[in-house]
């Protein structure tokens, strides 16, 4: 059984469009603007409707919303398109599943052509957010429960929150490792993962790109050195590694995710390291300014930072009043995790390139069609 990356919610997200969504504002903001200096924009409040009221004005709206997701496989997100779907009945979403890495560079063509499709974008590649709001191209809002966000995945005056935090480490078969899992990146390195180690190309993915950085810091480039020659299988996205993990086609995968509870039936197993670096990040979403579908916009949005949807997710909530999944504490609160790492490193194209390139000298070039395949220009999936 292949397990359903970014696609899963664990529990039953379908109850919460009856649920009445919070009724609170964001304290403090005005305080907050004074202090920086930053010039504030028009006030915008949380959402007080709930999400049957949302449903209503969707509907009426009509359509069909476009949603550009960041992910490895045209079929990544159906999980949640069904979900969602299902919890409002007469909304239907478009989900284009690409690389972010692509999709970003789509929206800015489709902004300079005037042919905007996408309604909202939900992507990896932090750093375009603080740049579309300065363009003036995303639409602020804050949906219900935007105050019970984490300050750190959410900008303050609403132009993106964060909808889900997902994590890169190490995952493993557990019938294919025995007894003895491999805990650290340097337990990579023993002849007996030789030719069981499957990876995404971390110079193709900034990041698996950033997880790789992480630990050569730690361990250093003869690290990595060691690490090619254990006849890794290298693939483009991340959910190929996944897949063949659960599988057992490979042992152990270096750079992808998987559920903190998984059910009983699944051989996969997340490595949260109790030392060792991983990372983790909040998928930022956004409603574009142009977007042809804004009420529709406005209940994805809300669907997604509601209490249920947010418990149901599979690895950890982006809402501090959301517990973590049993055994585990708030991603917030793993040090190792390295949260503002990867904002600062997305941020930083110079490092990143030059990092990438140096770590192609170890790994080689990325070889092999993208696994979304190719949506091309103006996707409406």
């Amino acid at each position: 059984m292949a397990i359903g990356r970014r696609q899963v919610l664990v529990g039953s997200s379908l109850a919460v469009a009856a649920t009445v969504v919070g009724t609170a504002r964001e304290e403090g903001a005005a305080a907050s603007r004074a202090r920086s200096g930053v010039r504030p924009g028009p006030a915008v409040y949380e959402e007080t409707k709930t999400l049957r009221q949302l449903h209503r004005e969707a509907e009426a709206e009509g359509g069909t919303l476009t949603v550009y997701a960041g992910g490895d496989t045209a079929t990544q997100q159906d999980g949640n398109k069904a979900a969602f779907e299902e919890a409002f009945p007469g909304v239907t979403v478009n989900m284009v599943v690409d690389y972010s890495k692509f999709h970003d560079a789509r929206i800015d063509n489709q902004l300079a052509t005037g042919t905007l499709v996408a309604d909202v974008v939900q992507l990896q590649t932090l750093q375009d957010f603080a740049r579309w709001k300065a363009q003036g191209v995303l639409l602020p809002y804050k949906p219900a429960g935007f105050s019970r966000v984490h300050p750190a995945f959410k900008d303050r005056d609403g132009a993106w929150t964060g909808i889900f935090v997902d994590a890169f480490s190490t995952v493993y078969n557990i019938d294919q490792v025995g007894a003895t899992a491999p805990a650290t990146a340097m337990d990579l390195l023993d002849p007996r993962w030789k030719g069981r180690i499957v990876s995404t190309y971390p110079n193709d993915d900034d990041a698996v790109l950033y997880l790789y950085k992480l630990i050569v810091d730690k361990y250093g480039w003869d690290w990595l050195k060691r690490f090619t020659t254990q006849e890794v299988a290298w693939v483009r996205g991340t959910q190929e590694p996944a897949d063949r993990v659960e599988a057992g086609s490979a042992a152990v995968a270096l750079g992808t995710d998987g559920a903190l509870t998984p059910g009983a039936e699944v051989k996969t197993r997340f490595l949260v390291p109790t030392h060792d670096p991983f990372m983790a990040w909040a998928q930022r979403a956004a409603i574009l300014a142009g977007a042809r579908h804004p009420a529709t916009a406005k209940l994805y949005l809300n669907w997604w930072l509601s209490k249920q949807t947010q418990s149901d997710f599979y690895m950890w909530s982006v809402r501090t009043d959301v517990a973590p999944h049993q055994g585990y504490r708030p991603i917030w609160d793993y040090p190792n995790a390295n949260l503002d790492g990867f904002d600062r490193f997305m941020r930083d194209r110079g490092m990143v390139e030059r990092f990438r390139q140096q770590l192609t000298l170890y790994v080689g070039e990325v070889h092999g069609d993208p696994s979304p395949g190719w949506p091309g220009l103006h996707p409406e999936r």
